[in-house]
């Protein structure tokens, strides 16, 4: 009878040693593949008329409200560039550091609410994000009115 408790115990030892293994390695798989979970960060951008990187914009959170400003750029003047073709109080305001997105704030799986300012050529749209491939990329979509009467950008995190 002793044998027989031991053979039970033996097989019930492995079964829990080899569950806890696998609880283990799945929760490290999760841990190891968790997305960014908000559009916090910086971003690549690239050009509506090339496809080519145009510059990068970051992201912050602000009393829930997320706002992107110009970090980077690839023309050769950027440094000085001003923003010419922005209107109201950006008109004449320096490209570098220039609030591009504001108040936008979480709507379930998405952003919006907000809006965003195209600085070539001096419009500001309504404005929806949504992250895409495990938060390293973030779907803009920019739009007049109706989100269907707009176009969307995909940017890259950099990390």
């Amino acid at each position: 009878m002793n044998q027989r408790i031991r053979s039970v115990v033996r097989g019930k030892t492995i079964h829990l040693v080899a569950l806890l293994t696998m609880l283990m390695l799945f929760s490290f798989e999760v841990t190891a593949q968790s997305p960014h979970e908000t559009p916090v960060g910086r971003w690549r951008t690239f050009s509506d008329v090339t496809g080519k990187e145009n510059g990068a914009v970051e992201i912050v959170a602000n009393n829930g409200e997320l706002l992107g400003r110009v970090i980077a750029g690839t023309k050769p003047n950027f440094e000085t560039e001003l923003c010419d073709k922005c209107p109201g109080e950006r008109h004449n305001k320096p490209m570098k550091g220039l609030l591009v997105i504001s108040g936008v704030r979480r709507k379930g799986e998405e952003w919006g609410g907000g809006e965003i300012l195209d600085p070539d050529i001096g419009k500001v749209y309504r404005v929806k994000l949504r992250l895409a491939d495990n938060g390293n990329k973030l779907l803009v979509r920019g739009y007049l009115g109706i989100s269907l009467l707009g176009r969307t950008q995909t940017w890259v995190r950099i990390e």
